[in-house]
């Protein structure tokens, strides 16, 4: 087929459609090395839109499922999984305690991500603080008491906490 030459079809009809042409104008630009990528380019915007459907469908899922569990919550369990959803370490502080401790500075998104693993993991420590509490038969708020327990059966759940030893004056990276 000559440079330049639209070929027709039913892809070719529905994206020239909405693009406001007719499917046998070329789309402006077009030159003549175009033509053997041009059906790939018209196949693409329908993809995109059956992966942010399936996007949608997706958190529509996890926020019902979220509601399902929300559903079953007790008053305490309610309230404190509000006041998780509320708070979040402050970002600054995270880079600070980075930098601390790696030596090196970090972008916004690193410490966002470092910030939400550390929110799990203390909603891990005061989870089993609570078990802690529980199994002893106290009540009321959690002591250091409890606090330091759990973080003994985590450590001795998964291991050392932490593997890196600060202070001891070695290089990790030696060539």
């Amino acid at each position: 087929m000559p440079p330049g030459v639209a070929t027709t079809t039913p892809v070719a009809n529905s994206v020239a459609a909405a693009a406001g042409r007719s499917a046998g104008t070329p789309k402006p630009g077009a030159g003549a090395g175009d033509e053997d990528g041009e059906g790939e380019d018209e196949v693409l915007p329908a993809m995109a839109d059956d992966d942010y459907s399936a996007q949608l469908s997706w958190q529509s899922e996890s926020k019902d499922n979220l509601k399902v569990l929300m559903d079953k919550f007790s008053p305490a369990q309610y309230d404190r999984f509000e006041a998780y959803r509320r708070h979040a370490l402050p970002k600054q502080a995270v880079r600070r305690v980075i930098h601390q401790t790696t030596g090196q500075q970090v972008s916004q998104p690193v410490a966002q991500i470092v910030a939400g693993f550390a929110k799990v993991f203390v909603g891990e420590i005061v989870e089993n603080a609570r078990a802690v509490q529980a199994r002893r038969g106290e009540i009321g708020p959690l002591s250091p008491d409890h606090l330091r327990e759990a973080y003994r059966l985590y450590q001795a759940e998964t291991g050392r906490v932490g593997c890196a030893r600060a202070g001891r004056g070695r290089k990790l990276f030696v060539r």
